[in-house]
């Protein structure tokens, strides 16, 4: 039996009875999702049920009392009481709420004392060999075990006998520690290694409290999603080894992100303090990413922490003021012959930008396409973020090459005189820089120093998706929204502001602001591409909005075998 219930969409309700109150639930979910739904107060207790991984009743910890309503097996009428009220017939002993689906009619009880001593005796069987040292315990703050037995435990121990003390500090990969002295044996991390990322290494041995979790001989947990294992494990037994006791995940605020690693688009959780990331974790979002996302995504903002990172507007390779850099590149855009080289990578806001600059200046330009290996689940192979946000836009209306094409040849030739590189290394398209230094003038947008910075007339330090707010549309052209979460290194402003200071140099007339915000943005945006009519900003939901799929038809754009990949959700890999 497979536990995933909530990834059809389900319009069929039923009416139960909760703790003596009617509440209309989807028809078919288990107990524990229909508690859900009546609100949070209801919520079950449970531990190794997982609504995107198979069930198992290993926890009994989601104990409850059902009832259905009585009828006579021959002739099918209901059974009244006295009253004229019909019966209602409860199981003889308590049932797991994650095994137990809903009907029409069901009666319910979460808590009665005979369930609360079913709760307790649990808690205090999980404890009995269980460190009793939250304080110190990585896990504290985000515990399951520890928010139940303070709700659900006795307050205090029976067990005279000594502890059966369990490896600690176990290396189970690159990337998972495991502390088994506190493991459950939930076997969530189990089921996910088996039936997620098809990767089957872990595994308990030895019997009762003696029993272990392990890899396989010869196996470590290696694949890019371990560290998924760690954010469902409910006690503090697998850790991140690089996150592993350096900061309390109460001192963290909580940022709504997206990943860039692919056109995937996995929904994520960025948790910083004082303008440091400590560590990325997924977001559940149905439609993109279930509740996963990869090892290598996780470590995306180390590489804004290195010592190549760009911190200062550059003009001749000398520290300058924005303004002046704005000047510069203004200087050098109306001298003619622009050449534009953009970038997938950039935020929809950015891109709609970008592409009014190309139409001021006349500029010919063309992006690169980025294609790794897909694997399957959530790594497609376009390994940008934004790919259709710049079709969307208008600023591409067909899908770019993996190499520079005519752009190019007239770079080489000198037809170009003033070239715009947003995030792309010119030497790794295949361009002799050293010929160019003196035909070429280059103005770079980009977060780190490479050759093209090196050689750059003008330089923009580009901020980080963690550093800045805007929108990226993923391959199944989902529009969805990214927050800061971080503030940029001192003195940086946007690509978003830079790009609007540029164009009211460029149109010296205009009297826009060039500090305008991401929703007064928004405000022209939608006013100005066809198919983002009447999308405001605010409005967009934080699962995203999927934008009209017809409405592509109209564009240019012919999708290759690698671009047409569609992330296989676990409801539909199950």
């Amino acid at each position: 039996f497979i536990g995933i219930m909530l990834e059809v969409q389900v319009t069929d309700t039923v009416t139960i009875n909760v703790d003596g109150e009617l509440a209309q639930v989807p028809k078919g979910v288990n107990v524990i999702e229909a508690m859900r739904v009546v609100g949070k107060e209801k919520e079950i207790p449970h531990y190794c049920y997982h609504p995107k991984l198979s069930v198992v009743g290993n926890c009994r910890m989601c104990l409850v009392e059902v009832g259905n309503p009585m009828r006579d097996r021959q002739t099918g009428e209901a059974i009244l009481d006295e009253n004229g009220i019909q019966k209602i017939g409860w199981a003889p002993k308590p049932v797991i709420a994650c095994a137990t689906n809903v009907s029409e009619g069901m009666h319910v009880r979460t808590n009665t004392p005979s369930l609360v001593d079913c709760r307790n005796g649990v808690t205090e069987f999980l404890l009995i060999n269980h460190p009793l040292d939250c304080p110190i315990c990585d896990q504290a703050g985000e515990c399951r075990l520890q928010e139940f037995s303070a709700e659900h435990g006795r307050g205090y121990s029976r067990f005279k006998e000594e502890k059966n003390v369990k490896p600690k500090r176990t290396r189970l990969g690159p990337r998972v520690t495991l502390d088994d002295e506190r493991c459950i044996l939930c076997s969530r991390c189990v089921r996910f290694s088996q039936e997620v990322a098809k990767d089957d290494v872990l595994g308990f041995v030895d019997r009762g409290t003696y029993s272990t979790l392990t890899c396989y001989p010869g196996k470590e947990l290696s694949n890019n999603y371990s560290l998924n294992t760690v954010d469902i494990c409910p006690v503090g037994a697998l850790t991140s080894t690089d996150f592993r006791f350096k900061m309390r995940v109460w001192f963290l605020k909580r940022t709504h992100s997206i990943c860039t690693e692919s056109s995937v688009g996995s929904n994520t959780e960025i948790w910083s303090r004082e303008g440091k990331i400590y560590r990325i974790t997924p977001r559940r979002n149905d439609a993109v990413n279930d509740t996963w996302m990869t090892d290598s995504g996780r470590g995306l903002f180390k590489e804004f922490e290195s010592e190549d990172r760009l911190k200062s507007y550059s003009v001749d390779q000398v520290a300058k003021s924005l303004d002046d850099a704005i000047a510069a590149t203004r200087a050098l855009l109306e001298s003619g012959s622009v050449g534009v080289i953009g970038s997938a990578h950039s935020s929809l806001e950015e891109q709609y930008l970008l592409q009014k600059i190309v139409k001021h200046t006349g500029a010919s330009y063309e992006m690169i396409q980025h294609i790794g290996e897909g694997d399957g689940l959530l790594m497609s192979e376009d390994r940008t973020p934004n790919l259709r946000g710049a079709l969307i836009t208008g600023l591409i209306n067909e899908l770019p090459e993996t190499q520079l094409g005519q752009l190019k040849g007239a770079i080489e030739s000198g037809q170009i005189k003033t070239l715009l590189v947003f995030n792309e290394d010119l030497e790794q398209l295949g361009i002799d820089l050293s010929k160019l230094k003196e035909s070429v003038q280059v103005i770079y947008f980009g977060s780190s120093k490479n050759s093209t910075s090196e050689q750059a007339k003008v330089v923009f330090p580009s901020l980080s998706v963690f550093e800045k707010e805007g929108t990226f549309v993923n391959q199944n052209f989902i529009l969805q929204k990214f927050k800061q979460a971080i503030l940029p290194p001192m003195g940086l402003m946007s690509d978003c502001g830079v790009l609007k200071a540029i164009l009211n140099e460029l149109d010296k007339g205009s009297n826009t602001d060039a500090m305008a915000s991401v929703d007064e943005l928004w405000g022209e945006i939608s006013e100005n591409v066809e198919l983002l009519k009447s999308v405001r900003w605010s409005e967009i939901p934080e699962e995203g909005l999927a934008l009209d799929a017809e409405a592509f038809a109209n564009l240019n754009f012919v999708e290759t075998e690698n671009l047409k990949y569609k992330p296989k959700l676990v409801s539909e890999t199950i």
